[in-house]
């Protein structure tokens, strides 16, 4: 199928020497002609005796060339000196036995045979050309019925089938002569090449323009594009049927003779022997009289065999081989995983590298790696070999060979002199991102495991536990340089997804860097002293290593304190430091020897997560160097205080709090009042079971605080070694702390419903039989989820960064003048992420003033934000900033550097060239199988969140916002609206008016803001005062209340009872509840409100979803405030990635949630306007402009809107998720980009993943690339079809300025999936999925691939255009080619030319 022009073109080819490449549909005569070095015309393969091919046969040496180097079949001629003589004996050309992988060979067809890509993948191409459908054209091609070719003067029509007894009928009538049908291959080839395809063209635009309807125009445009294809191209669609067909080159499809006289041989060989015998038959059946249902038969059974050949078991059963195995057709051969496009051509094997076993090496700095001796002779042997002949050692290779087997001496002295400066390549499966291959400096080593620094790690998720590594050595200088340059160890100690570091120190480090620098637990003044004072640190060192230090106490009596002699480690000092007297420790004294002096002395505890911070200011500080040797000296000094220390876990250090059995006491307590009010029928079942779990939540949380509390106290001057661990972030976290001390808590069912009854017992006490087996069930659950979960995590990410994988950074700045906004994202009054991590690293839009004077400009325009300005953004207390985003970037291609901003891993502007959509998948797709792991740790602990209460931070002023409330008896405020929100304002003096109305205009900042439910109930007033810790309101968890606001009488309207409400008979109470129920037909349950018993006057309407449970009763006077009925919530499931993974799955691939919400079309007010159809019909009207809009609810749905709500366009009117399409089309595209990258975050942020927003910005722009054509206007566009935005803008300019009409469009959201194969790259699509459709398509429209992608350039065997291979780099690599000849490299020197 790709188009070759000559055996010129296959040189080219070979060499690498081409920039695109066409790919079309081979004609007959370019297979038979230009493809071909022969006709096979037997089935034979080799001879079972002599093991050589038989003449003509599919191995046939005449055709394909010499099964030995220099020598034909016959054995005349031998030797290179005969090359390119062709035997004329047998036949065969002496020449390279490799010519048997290129040369191919045809089959000549006896009759014409239609290619099944081209007929049977959807859309039917044949089809489409033709206007028939696939059911049609099925049966002509099986030789079922007659197609009509040429009616002539008969009543007959072009195209029209006739079976047999018709076809009998019609030669009856008109005689064999008047007309023309024909069956099979020959009927559709006859059929194609009549087709005049300009005039159908043509037809099809006139009908376009002239079909109203959408369904029959999406119809034509599919059709259109198809025949458009054909025509813009050189292809002809008769082309589509094959009168011959290619052999593939017989070293591609291999025959090995076993032992024992049998052969294992490729499948296609036992496919093309079928259609060889088939086509034989046909050809002597065809010369022969045979009657005409024989031949019928034959030319369908030839055809079938065609259609295994190439696509088995796409049309009927696929034909067996041996063992009842479908055989493996040329499709089967591309597609896939064991495809020959993501096995051979993207996934290369390569040599010059070992595996073994890794062991830690704490005795290494940071870019070096332990490599063993003996991996290390193999791996470099090719250099040695260099080396000892440039000395003399040896003269020949073999020679050299030898002397490296025996081991001698100088071999070990050559091999030390090579490996210095020549890095190697480690890398850990699986690569989940970069960081997960690393360049080292190679250090010999006894032993037969790698060594790896125990920093490293991390970035590999690598652990000691039998995991392996495989080590790789870069040969040419050019790999050797950017090994150094760019992926040594030292250089990549930052996180590319979020900046964050990624070497820091942990467990045994991290423990003994926090043992160090530790609270002071010894004061001389308890013991009778006085707190010692030092005029600087060495003093403080020398009286630490001096003396014996005597520690006494009441249990001991006197002891040795082993690790600080002279004064205690931890013992609370005076020192001056920098001419300030300051308190500190010992231990703090000794830590900050090996901090560098800019950062100042560092003078409190240090947990992991402040030593991370440490890192990152000691690179913005004092740059990259200075941080590689402070991360070496944190690892050297961490091993020796943690084994110093001494730090050990014994029985007695886990405490059980004195409080827990009061607590349980009055859990339990709580529980059965809980299901007392179940049994009174006051509560439901689900209700019952949800207030349960919360009980215990809240119980679990305070056991947890209360252990803590109890295990950070101190005894005898020592610290608990559980708290030390725990704290630190060495081991453990407090969850397991929990489990350990306190009660292990509730636990999840395998389906993640949470199990009621908690497991009171801690592992302290041990558990019950019972505990025991409730535990395990959970425990299960999270083991299944690691190994299933890591696969679904691989995908997602594999999609990633297919749709992403040709963003690249293509220019410095693209100009445009387009933003987007950010601002803090928080949930109810917690802050989850501050404004300066959202804008550090991007690029300011717009001059940044300090509020309230113009004069002071935090930033310019154009200015890539630093962390100190993003600092100073967030503590001027702006509200938003106005960003440049690779969503609004304007490059013609790829992204451009201004529009990204920093480079995450290096703090720098980002380079031209780099992958930056492969770095946003990888950042993206790692976290996700991190995570997929994580409720493993867990052991199945159900992790629930609950906020029962809203309290206020501080002191302020309570102003509701957008509330609508009604005053219950109690005089408690009901919330009766979903979207408004409680302020707390700082108290300026000011009117409750003047506060709405500065909070509505943004123009005062409140101090806290808590977004409120349905049904909350508020405890203060509008407008009061309120003071730190008072609890402001009580959300309700377990229900969706239904209040009525007005006071009146009870009217049931549409509440049939076994209609559409049930009387339910609770099993335990049995109390008898009113539920109302789904149903069919014309009623709409809603409880009415009238203002007297006589049921004249009507106040209000409420309308009542299914599943409700009503709480009043027919005739009952009511007051405003009241609860007319509830709506349980969904069951608490256990919030964790599991739910997580398909979420962001569901997101990227853009597809309709299962409960999907409704959403407003425009802004305005809520009105009902009866039911239709079972669907509530809801209107919002616009009061200024009169417009509405009618929305059809289903009755199920659960609505959050009530009549007289103001709502705004996009606003949620049901419960549920939104769909993104939706937003897209009722707010438009940068709401829809706001949506999805802070819907995709949330998933990560429940988690404590952080990754920035600029990755998911990158997949969110791939998914709205496209747009859909509305009217093609004068543009050679067609409607319906999706085209690139910069396609479409470029083809509207070309037209304008040809003073046409330009085409409209609406932009489209596509999945991912989508997006992939709808790439400009057709190669790159085939390698993803779909590989035969993509294929199809792309020949039958002669498309080019102008190699501008990762994947296209790696499959084409080219350099990839991104990093070193980008164009700007060039010049670099002409320099190198001139220092090729020095094997003494100066890296430092080029090293600042790349720089440079």
């Amino acid at each position: 199928m790709f188009r070759e022009g000559s055996r010129d073109d296959a040189a080219l080819v070979k060499e690498g020497l081409f920039d695109k490449l066409e790919i079309g549909i081979a004609s007959d005569v370019t297979i038979r002609d230009k493809w071909s070095c022969g006709e096979i015309k037997k089935p034979e393969t080799i001879n079972y005796r002599t093991f050589k091919p038989e003449k003509g046969g599919l191995f046939c040496e005449k055709i394909f060339g010499p099964t030995k180097d220099w020598e034909c079949y016959c054995g005349k001629y031998k030797k290179i000196k005969h090359k390119g003589i062709v035997c004329d004996r047998c036949g065969v050309e002496v020449t390279l036995s490799k010519v048997r992988r290129e040369r191919m060979a045809h089959i000549e067809l006896a009759v014409p045979i239609v290619h099944i890509w081209f007929f049977k993948t959807t859309p039917s191409r044949i089809g489409n050309v033709l206007g028939m459908t696939a059911s049609d054209l099925e049966r002509v091609i099986y030789y079922e019925e007659y197609v009509v070719i040429d009616p002539g003067n008969t009543d007959l029509v072009k195209k029209q089938l006739l079976n047999d007894a018709k076809y009998r009928e019609v030669v009856e009538k008109w005689g064999k002569d008047a007309f023309v049908a024909k069956m099979g291959g020959e009927a559709v080839y006859d059929l194609l090449k009549s087709e005049d395809l300009e005039s159908l063209l043509g037809e099809l635009k006139d009908r376009l323009r002239k079909t109203k309807s959408q369904q029959a125009r999406m119809k034509l445009a599919k059709r259109l594009k198809i025949v458009e294809g054909f025509v813009s191209s050189s292809n002809r669609p008769e082309w589509m049927v094959l009168k011959n067909i290619p052999v593939v080159p017989p070293d591609l499809r291999p025959l090995v003779p076993l032992d024992g006289g049998r052969f294992a041989t490729s499948d296609l060989n036992d496919l093309y022997r079928r259609v060889i015998n088939r086509n034989n038959r046909l050809k002597a059946i065809l010369r022969l009289k045979t009657p005409e249902v024989i031949v019928r038969n034959e030319k369908r059974m030839l055809q079938e065999a065609v259609d295994a050949l190439f696509d088995n078991g796409r049309h009927g059963h696929p034909v067996m081989g041996a063992g009842n195995r479908p055989l493996k057709s040329l499709s089967e051969m591309l597609k896939g995983k064991n495809g020959r496009f993501r096995q051979n051509l993207l996934g290369k094997r390569v040599d010059y590298s070992g595996r073994s076993v890794i062991i830690v090496g704490p005795e290494l700095k940071f870019n070096q790696c332990g490599l063993p001796k003996e991996m290390a002779l193999e791996l470099f042997e090719p250099f040695i070999i260099k080396r000892l002949k440039d000395q003399g050692s040896v003269y020949t290779i073999r020679s050299a060979k030898k002397m490296i087997q025996r081991g001698a001496p100088e071999v070990w002295d050559v091999l030390e002199e090579i490996i210095k400066g020549h890095p190697v390549l480690l890398n850990r499966a699986p690569t989940l991102h970069r960081l997960g291959i690393q360049a080292f400096e190679p250090v010999l080593i006894e032993g037969k495991a790698i060594r790896v620094h125990p920093l490293v790690c991390a970035a590999f998720n690598a652990d000691f536990d039998g995991d392996q590594m495989a080590v790789h050595v870069p040969l040419s200088i050019e790999a050797q340089l950017e090994a150094k340059v760019l992926m040594m160890a030292p250089d990549n100690i930052f996180l590319p997804s979020s900046g964050k570091p990624v070497a820091t120190p942990s467990k045994d480090m991290t423990l003994g860097i926090y043992y160090l620098m530790a609270d002071p637990t010894y004061f001389p003044e308890e013991h009778g002293g006085k707190t010692k004072a030092f005029k600087d640190e060495v003093e403080v060192l020398r009286a630490l290593n001096a003396g014996g230090f005597i520690l006494k106490d009441e249990i001991c009596g006197s002891r040795r304190d082993e690790t600080g002699r002279g004064i205690h480690i931890h013992e609370k000092i005076k020192v001056r430091i920098d001419g300030q007297i300051i308190e500190t420790t010992p231990g703090r004294v000794f830590f900050n020897t090996i901090v560098p002096k800019e950062l100042g002395f560092q003078n409190y505890s240090m947990p992991s997560k402040r030593i991370s911070e440490l890192i990152l200011q000691c690179y913005k500080k004092v740059g990259l160097e200075a941080t590689v040797r402070f991360l070496d000296d944190l690892k050297e000094l961490g091993f020796v205080q943690s084994t110093k220390a001494a730090i050990s876990m014994g029985l007695k250090d886990v405490k059980i709090p004195e409080i827990k059995k009061e607590i349980l006491k009055d859990a339990y307590d709580k529980v059965a009042i809980v299901k007392k009010q179940y049994e009174d029928g006051i509560i439901t079942d689900g209700e019952r079971h949800s207030k349960t779990i919360s009980i215990w939540t809240e119980v679990s949380d305070l056991l947890s605080n209360a252990l803590y509390s109890e295990i950070k106290k101190q005894t005898n001057s020592k610290h608990n070694p559980l708290f030390l661990m725990v704290d630190s972030g060495a081991r453990g976290n407090k969850s397991q702390l929990k489990q350990l001390g306190a009660l292990r808590g509730l636990m999840a069912k395998p389906n993640g419903a949470i199990i009621e009854s908690p497991i009171t017992s801690n592992f302290r006490e041990g558990l019950t039989v019972l505990e025991y087996s409730i535990s395990s069930h959970g425990a299960r659950k999270g083991l299944a989820d690691t190994a299933l979960k890591t696969a679904d995590s691989g995908y997602l990410t594999r999609r990633l960064v297919d749709v992403a994988q040709d963003v690249i950074i293509t220019e410095r700045d693209c100009g445009t003048l387009n933003h987007i906004e950010v601002s803090t994202i928080r949930q109810g009054s917690e802050e989850l992420l501050p404004l300066k991590d959202r804008v550090y690293g991007r690029t300011v839009s717009e001059n940044i003033y300090q509020p309230g004077d113009k004069s002071n400009v935090l930033a310019y325009a154009g200015d890539v934000l630093t962390s100190a300005q993003a600092e100073a953004i967030d503590d001027a207390g702006i509200e938003s900033v106005k960003i440049r985003s690779t969503l609004t970037c304007e490059s013609r291609r790829g992204v451009c550097a201004k529009c990204y901003g920093l480079n995450l891993a290096n703090g720098h502007l980002i380079g031209l060239g780099e992958a930056v959509g492969i770095i946003a998948a990888q950042s993206i797709g790692e976290p996700g199988t991190q995570l997929t792991m994580r409720t493993f740790h867990l052991g199945g602990v159900a992790a629930t969140s609950s906020t029962p209460e809203i309290v206020a931070e501080c002191d302020g002023i309570l102003v509701y916002l957008d509330l609508r409330v009604v005053v219950d008896q109690e005089g408690n405020n009901l919330v009766l609206n979903k979207m408004g929100a409680l302020h707390l304002v700082q108290d300026e003096g000011r009117s409750l008016s003047e506060y709405k109305k500065l909070l509505s205009t943004k123009s005062i900042e409140s101090l806290a803001t808590f977004p409120v439910e349905l049904g909350a109930k508020i405890l203060v007033n509008d407008g009061a005062a309120v003071t730190a810790g008072q609890r402001i309101a009580e959300v309700e968890l377990h229900n969706i209340p239904i209040i009525c606001d007005k006071p009146g009488f009870v009217h049931y309207e549409d509440l049939v009872e076994g209609v559409s409400t049930e009387k339910v008979a609770n099993k335990n109470t049995g109390l008898v509840e009113l539920i109302v129920k789904q149903h069919r037909g014309e009623l709409h349950p809603q409880i009415a409100i009238y203002a007297d018993a006589n049921m004249k006057e009507l106040v209000g309407t409420y309308a009542i979803p299914s599943g409700a449970i009503i709480s009043v009763e027919e005739g009952q006077r009511i007051a405003p405030g009241m609860l007319l009925a509830r709506l349980p919530r969904g069951a608490i499931k256990t919030k964790d990635i599991t739910g997580g993974l398909p979420r962001v799955a569901e997101l990227v691939e853009a597809r309709k949630p299962e409960d999907a919400a409704d959403i407003a079309k425009i802004d305005g007010v809520v009105d009902f306007k009866g039911i239709q159809k079972n669907k509530r019909i809801l209107v919002v009207r616009d009061e200024i402009t009169g417009m509405e809009e009618e929305h059809l609810i289903s009755l199920t749905k659960h609505l959050i809107v009530q009549r007289g709500d103001s709502v705004i366009k996009g606003q949620q009117l049901t419960d549920g998720l939104v769909v993104p399409h939706e937003i897209l089309a009722i707010c438009g595209v940068r709401e829809l980009q706001k949506y999805l990258v802070n819907e995709v975050q949330e998933v990560y942020r429940l988690q404590g993943v952080d990754i920035n927003d600029k990755h998911i910005e990158i997949i969110v722009r791939q998914m709205l690339q496209k747009v859909r054509i509305t009217d093609p206007g004068d543009t050679t566009l067609l409607f319906g079809e999706d085209v690139d935005k910069k396609e479409f803008y470029e083809e509207n300019r070309r037209t304008e300025e040809d003073g046409g009409k330009p085409a409209q469009a609406v932009p489209v959201l596509l999945g991912i999936t989508k997006a992939s194969l709808g790439t400009e790259s057709f190669i790159s699509a085939a390698s993803f999925q779909d590989t035969t459709r993509v294929l199809t398509d792309a020949a039958c429209s002669s498309k080019t691939d102008y190699l501008l992608g990762f994947k296209e350039n790696v499959i084409m065997g080219h350099m990839i255009p991104g990093g070193t291979g980008f164009d700007t780099h060039k010049r670099i690599k002409q320099h190198l080619e001139k220092e090729q000849e020095d094997l003494v490299f100066d890296f430092d020197s080029e090293f600042e030319s790349v720089a440079g």
